[in-house]
């Protein structure tokens, strides 16, 4: 049995941020990884979805040659080439990951699955480690629902979409969230026919309808259709001609099913019964504002432990752990949420949502300016969304965001700023922004603040 300091079971982005600091201490470190090097985010999310997410762009700007003044009639869509890029650029990054590890000489690397023993060991295939600080960062996986035949199909998740080698002839997805949104407009730009089957009354549940309801508007002036309150009760077929049947009765015939309709944690690979590790009804591991669970001197960071479902939120907490364990003032309540959906355009959110906002008991003002009277969005001919400023009527502090629009992925952070700074709106409306640009019309948008009314 080898024992160490520090032990990192998985290998999502927290761990990264936890090796930078760690490793210099000089102390060793075990780390366990019982899939591919790098989580989620770099084999098959945020890596190679936005690699996507920028040729599908790339093409649909070209099939706007008349709008623009040139002529794209002999636009094709190569998706073997399409796939080498992004393979080229997630690869890279796992490679380079797995290889700063392996060159590292107070860190080994273990490939397989972590289980834990009743004595806080960890198993991993032929070996047996300890360590004095063990930080779980497992992730979590899609979720698939319960219905009628899907085990019986080669439904696919995000993973196994992105291993396609060919394009799919009509992609049906089952779930309306944000996974879901984004391989849809990816997948119709690239040619494809695409239905999304969304259980709730909306797309993007947890949005409010303004936002939900510009981004179906989107999608649909693309080509892509969508099917809300669609509950789907059984699913039929093979290889390339799969049948998704209604509660209403209606019939959806694909060649391909995504199922995007949620993720669920990978505590339960670990073996947590053994040492007493608290989970809740979902299964994500507790913690407490500084990612603490409930078994001493071991910690959650990221997807796993529920608080956050994004990279920079995983990032977060891992900084959260290092200042618990050197010192510093981080933890999670003081987060501030912000996120994007990257979508073209795409929404940036931080804050709280209007429904938030409202539901918070707070005197609420509200501004939105349509994006077609933006003048810079003019100019590009990317005139689609709004930006919607919520405001603290009592205090002048801006409660929230929403944007949808060029740029508003980049743009949501300076208002992130603005709420985790305390800034007033009347100190913002002062500051001098570049022009001709979309976020120079923010501080201008405030002029506009009215009462929300519940």
């Amino acid at each position: 049995m080898k024992h160490f300091e520090y032990v990192i079971i998985g290998t999502g982005q927290a761990t990264g941020t936890l090796l930078g600091r760690l490793i210099p201490e000089g102390k060793n470190i075990a780390v366990i990884e019982m899939h591919k090097v790098g989580g989620s985010c770099v084999n098959y999310g945020c890596t190679p979805t936005k690699t996507l997410v920028a040729t599908a762009r790339a093409i649909h700007m070209a099939r706007r040659g008349d709008f623009f003044g040139f002529d794209s009639d002999t636009l094709s869509v190569d998706f073997g080439m399409v796939r080498q890029r992004m393979d080229e650029i997630r690869n890279g990054s796992n490679q380079g990951l797995e290889k700063w590890m392996n060159n590292t000489s107070n860190v080994t690397l273990y490939k397989g699955r972590g289980r834990f023993n009743e004595d806080k060991s960890i198993t991993v295939g032929d070996h047996t480690i300890t360590g004095a600080r063990i930080f779980i960062n497992t992730g979590t996986r899609p979720a698939a629902p319960p219905v009628k035949g899907l085990e019986q199909v080669p439904w696919l998740d995000n993973e196994r979409l992105l291993s396609l080698e060919t394009l799919p002839g009509h992609l049906v997805i089952i779930g309306g969230g944000y996974i879901a949104v984004e391989f849809a407009q990816i997948f119709r730009r690239f040619g494809c026919e695409v239905t999304i089957l969304q259980r709730d009354g909306q797309i993007m549940s947890h949005e409010d309808a303004d936002v939900a309801q510009a981004i179906q508007q989107i999608l649909e002036e693309e080509g892509i259709r969508v099917i809300c309150d669609a509950v789907v009760t059984e699913v039929s077929g093979s290889d390339g001609n799969v049948t998704v049947q209604l509660d209403g009765g209606e019939t959806i015939t694909g060649s391909h099913v995504l199922v995007a309709a949620g993720r669920v944690p990978n505590s339960d690979t670990l073996n947590p019964e053994a040492i007493g590790l608290a989970r809740d009804d979902r299964g994500f591991i507790t913690v407490d504002d500084h990612c603490r669970t409930s078994v001493d001197g071991i910690y959650a960071a990221g997807d796993v432990n529920g608080h956050g479902a994004f990279t920079h939120t995983s990032v977060n907490d891992a900084e959260i752990v290092l200042d618990d364990l050197f010192g510093g003032d981080r933890k999670i309540s003081h987060r501030v949420p912000i996120y994007a959906l990257f979508t073209d355009p795409p929404l940036g959110r931080t804050g709280m949502s209007e429904k938030e906002a409202l539901a918070s008991g707070k005197r609420v003002l509200k501004a939105v300016r349509p994006m077609s009277k933006i003048n810079r969005a003019k100019e590009m001919g990317e005139t689609k969304g709004f930006a919607k400023l919520l405001v603290d009527a009592d205090t002048d502090l801006i409660l929230g965001a929403s944007i949808l629009g060029p740029g508003a992925d980049e743009i949501i952070n300076m208002i992130a700023v603005l709420i985790h700074q305390k800034i007033p709106c009347k100190a913002f409306r002062k500051v001098v922004h570049v022009h001709p640009t979309v976020s120079e019309l923010l501080p201008f948008i405030l002029d506009g603040l009215e009462p929300v009314s519940s």
